[in-house]
C-alpha cells in the first residue's frame, strides 16, 4: 500500500491532539488543543478538569485535523492512539474516540507507547535519521535514557528512580516564585545567572545510567529556606542557573558515556525538557567535542502532541501490530523490548 495515511490521537496528559502522518514522516496536519491556562492556577495538572476538556474538544479537534489535511476518513488508513502512559481518564477519551473511529470506518487500530511518540518526533524532524542511536527523553513524568536498536525495538538502560526531570523543574520553579509550567521559565531565568555561585550536587554522576533528581530538588529548597531564615537575598536567577547546570550536567555526562560505550555516533533528544535551550546547547558542545551527531525535534514536537504518535504508528503497523475493540487505557505502561 502507497501513501499511507495515519489519524493519530494524543491525549496523555493536558493536551487534546489529533494529526494526520502520511508514511511515517510526512505531517499533513497536526493539530494542539492546550490546556495550560486552565491548569495554571492549581499549579499542575489537574487530572479531572484534563479529562472534562478532552471529551469536549476530542471530536473537534479530529475533525480539524482532517479538514487541515485536506482528506476524509474514509481516505485514511489507519487510526493510531496513545494508551499508555499517563493519566488514565485523560488517556480513556483518546482510546475511546479511536476504537470508534476504527470500528466504524473498519479501519486497523494501532495502539501507542507515549514515550515511542516522543522518540518518533526526531523521524519527522530528521527524515534521514535511522536507527540504531542514543535517545534521552525528558519530560514532566519520565527521565529515559534508551537505545533505540529499531523503530519498533527499545531498550531502557536508565530511567529516574525519583523525581523526573521535568517534575523538578516545576517544583524548583514554584519554590522561586515562577507559576506553571515551571521548566520553560527556569530555563530562561537560567540564562541571567551564575552556575558557578551556587554549588548543588549532581546525584549518580558517576554511577551507572539510572537518574535521579529529587536530592537537588532538596538541596535547592534548603538553600531557599536558608536564605529566608537568615534573611539574605535570594538571587532567584543563580538558583535558577546552578540548578540547571546540575540536572544537565548528569543528562549529558550519562547520554555521552553511553554512546561511547555502545558505539554509537547519533544522540537523540525527546520529551518536553528537550525543549531546554541550555541541555540543546551543553549536548550539542559534548556530542561535538566526542564526534556524535545530535537529534531534537522543534519546539511543537517536543510537547505532547499527535504528529509524533502518528509517525510511531506507522512504524508498529508496518511491524503487524494491532489492537481490537478490548484496548484500554494504561496509566504505567512500560516500555518493553521487542
Amino acid at each position: 500500500m502507497n501513501n499511507i495515511k495515519v489519524l493519530a490521537i494524543e491525549t496523555s496528559c493536558d493536551e487534546t491532539a489529533a494529526a494526520v502522518v502520511q508514511n511515517g514522516r510526512e505531517v499533513l496536519s497536526n493539530i494542539i488543543s492546550t490546556q495550560i491556562d486552565l491548569h495554571e492556577k492549581y499549579g499542575g495538572v489537574v487530572p479531572e478538569i484534563a479529562s472534562r476538556m478532552h471529551v469536549e474538544k476530542i471530536n473537534l479537534v479530529i475533525n480539524e485535523a482532517l479538514e487541515a489535511a485536506e482528506v476524509s476518513l474514509d481516505e485514511i488508513d489507519v487510526i493510531g492512539v496513545t494508551y499508555g502512559p499517563g493519566l488514565v481518564g485523560a488517556l480513556l477519551v483518546g482510546v475511546v474516540a479511536a476504537k470508534a473511529i476504527a470500528f466504524a470506518k473498519d479501519k486497523p487500530l494501532v495502539p501507542v507507547h507515549h514515550i515511542e511518540g516522543h522518540i518518533a518526533a526526531n523521524y519527522i524532524a530528521h527524515p534521514e535519521l535511522k536507527p540504531p542511536f542514543v535517545c534521552l527523553v525528558v519530560s514532566g513524568g519520565h527521565t529515559h535514557l534508551i537505545m533505540v536498536k529499531d523503530y519498533t525495538s527499545y531498550e531502557i538502560i536508565g530511567r529516574t528512580r525519583d523525581d523526573a526531570a521535568g517534575e523538578a523543574y516545576d517544583k524548583v520553579a514554584r519554590a522561586i516564585g515562577l507559576s506553571y509550567p515551571g521548566g520553560p521559565k527556569v530555563d530562561k531565568l537560567a540564562k541571567e545567572g551564575n552556575k558557578d555561585a551556587i554549588k548543588f550536587p549532581r546525584a549518580m554522576l558517576d554511577v551507572g545510567y539510572d537518574f535521579s533528581f529529587s536530592g537537588v530538588k532538596s538541596a535547592v529548597l534548603n538553600y531557599i529556606n536558608g536564605c529566608n531564615m537568615k534573611n539574605e537575598t535570594l538571587n532567584t536567577e543563580d538558583v535558577a542557573a546552578a540548578f540547571q547546570s546540575s540536572v544537565v550536567d548528569v543528562l549529558v555526562t550519562k547520554s555521552i558515556q553511553l554512546a561511547k560505550e555502545k558505539q554509537i555516533n547519533k544522540v537523540a533528544l525527546a520529551g518536553g525538557v528537550a525543549a531546554n535551550k541550555g541541555l540543546r546547547a551543553a549536548m550539542l558542545e559534548a556530542c561535538q567535542d566526542n564526534g556524535i551527531t545530535l537529534y531534537y525535534p522543534e519546539i511543537l514536537l517536543c510537547t505532547d502532541n499527535a504528529a509524533m504518535i502518528g509517525c510511531a504508528a506507522y512504524y508498529e503497523y508496518l511491524d503487524g501490530k494491532r489492537a481490537g475493540m478490548d484496548l484500554n487505557a494504561v496509566p504505567n505502561l512500560p516500555l518493553g523490548k521487542k
